[in-house]
This record gives C-alpha cells, structure tokens and sequence, in this order.
C-alpha cells in the first residue's frame, strides 16, 4: 500500500491523536514557533562534519562477518570469464538461481530490511558465484518488468541494496513501514525534525520533542511498542535512519540523520511542502530548507543528485 504525503493526514495533527490514542478532534502538534526555533541554528547546523560512521553506536555500525567473502567477489571478471562460466550451467539452472534470488530479495524486502551480496552469495548463489554479476542483471530486469521494482545499491563498499517501488516513486512518495501506520507517522516525524533542524538532530532533542506528542520512550506505546528500540534499531536497521555518535563528546551523544532509503523513497520538498501545510505557512517561509530542498530537486533533474556525506 502506498503512503502518501496525502495519506499521512495523521502527521502531528490528526496523526498525532493515533499516536496518543486521543478520540477527539483536538490536534496535538508542535507551534509556529517551534519549527521557526529549528531554523535558528540550521544554517550553523548544516556546516557542521557529520557523524563519523566510525564513532556510531556497535548495534548499527558492526562489520559483516561475510565482508572477506565479498571482497573476493569485488574483484573484476571480465566478459570472457563471465560467459565461460555461463557454459558450465544449463539455462535451466542459470534461470533457476535467478528464480531464487528473486525470491530472496522480496521476502527479505518484506521487512524492508537491506540486502547484501554477501548474504545473497551465501545462501542462495553459493557455488554460482562466479556468474553473481550475470544473475544479478537478470533479477534487476525480472524486478524491473514484473514487479515495478528497482533495485539499488545504496552502499557500493559493501554493496548493500534496497528495492524502491518504480511506479509508487514516480507517483509521489513510496515510504511505508511493515506492519504499522503508527510508525509510519512517527518516522515522519522524525525524518521532518531531522530536515527542519539542519538535517541532523540530537537524540535528546528528538525524545523531548516525542514527549511533547504525548509519547514517552521509557513507556511501552500501545502500537508502536518499544519506541526507543523502534527508532534506535528498527528504523535504523531499514535504513531510515542513521544513528551516529556525535564526536568528541563526553559523555557520549548521539544524533539521527536521514538513512539512504529516506533519500530514495521521500525529498526534502515533500517533507517541506507538509511541515508547510501543516502550519500554514508558505514553505519559502524556511528560507534556508527551502533552498536545500529546491537545490535537491535540481540536481535530481540534472541527473547529479548524490547523498550528502
């Protein structure tokens, strides 16, 4: 099912009545001036390094354990290699692996979890690794015509993909959550706090923002369960999220910034257009998001897009 901007009517209005479990039309949300306090500092906010990948949490950051493996595969065939390792294999059985690797990704995308070619070669390929580049060609095609897939490498290190929705993704926004349109909410939530406050926010930040909406992360929610688990692991384990240890700091702090599957299946725009709409303000209100977003925009259309780093 597809969530749209449109659909997510919930987010800190009405949404935030599902999220509190409130009955009455009353809408809880964060003020005018909440969202114009966010802008202060994003200018500042924006100029800042990022979180070091190195310093983020063990939970979200460990090495693969297949990453020798993958290495190996790393390494260049050429086309004449490819095609005589093609002749090994009947068609049937070429067909067969690519069946199986199909198969492999849906349920794994399922759970919106992200895939890697390590896991790929280990439980599927196996002794067919030597043609991984040719499988992988045909279960981009069958994703691509059959099911209005796309499948994307959002890390080319450890060449780690996601599966986006061709046909949603060009209709508006295709991010949904398994299981949960409570979570939906709150990961927008979450993704437009992050954007407003220079596209990094504080851990801290977040939760007190939370606790306004009435959602405590030391208390269990009736839908969204452990809240701090959800986003600490779920989100981040997706790849909505990143969730980095901010350097230097003592005791340690931590910060979220927008994961890759945020930047494949949302923009800055969207996110901007209903924070706009929310408040009822013109988005050119937040002159600095505004020129992020639209920048953004530009370079998806020239082709140049890339994920800030």
């Amino acid at each position: 099912m597809l969530y749209s901007f449109a659909h997510c009517s919930y987010f800190f209005g009405t949404c935030v009545c599902v999220l509190c479990h409130k009955k009455s039309s009353k809408q809880v949300a964060l003020s005018t001036e909440e969202w114009d306090a966010f802008d202060s500092d994003a200018m500042s906010q924006r100029k800042r390094i990022r979180g070091n990948p190195s310093t983020a949490p063990e939970a979200s950051q460990q090495p693969d354990a297949h990453d020798s493996e993958d290495d190996l595969l790393s390494q260049a065939q050429t086309a004449t290699q490819v095609q005589r390792n093609l002749e090994k294999l009947t068609p049937e059985q070429i067909e067969q692996k690519v069946s199986e690797v199909v198969q492999f990704i849906l349920i794994k995308d399922q759970k919106k979890l992200p895939i890697k070619r390590a896991d790929i070669v280990k439980n599927v390929l196996k002794e067919y690794k030597s043609i991984y580049a040719e499988i992988l060609n045909r279960v981009s095609q069958i994703l691509k015509q059959v099911f209005g897939l796309k499948l994307v490498e959002i890390d080319v290190k450890n060449h780690v993909y996601i599966v986006v929705n061709r046909l949603e993704h060009q209709g508006g926004d295709c991010m949904k959550v398994e299981g949960s349109t409570a979570k939906m909410g709150l990961l927008m939530v979450i993704l437009s706090l992050i954007f407003m406050k220079g596209n990094s926010a504080k851990e801290s930040m977040i939760w007190e923002v939370l606790k306004k909406l009435h959602i405590d992360i030391s208390e269990r929610h009736q839908d969204l369960g452990d809240v701090k688990k959800l986003i600490t692991e779920e989100f981040v384990r997706q790849k909505y999220l990143e969730y980095n240890r901010v350097p230097h700091t003592d005791p340690p702090e931590y910060e979220f910034l927008w994961g890759p599957r945020a930047f494949h299946e949302t923009s800055k725009t969207k996110v901007l257009n209903f924070v706009a709409m929310i408040q009822n303000k013109d988005p050119k209100s937040w002159t600095a998001q505004y020129k992020e977003a639209q920048a953004e925009e530009a370079a998806k259309a020239s082709g140049t897009a890339s994920r800030p780093k």
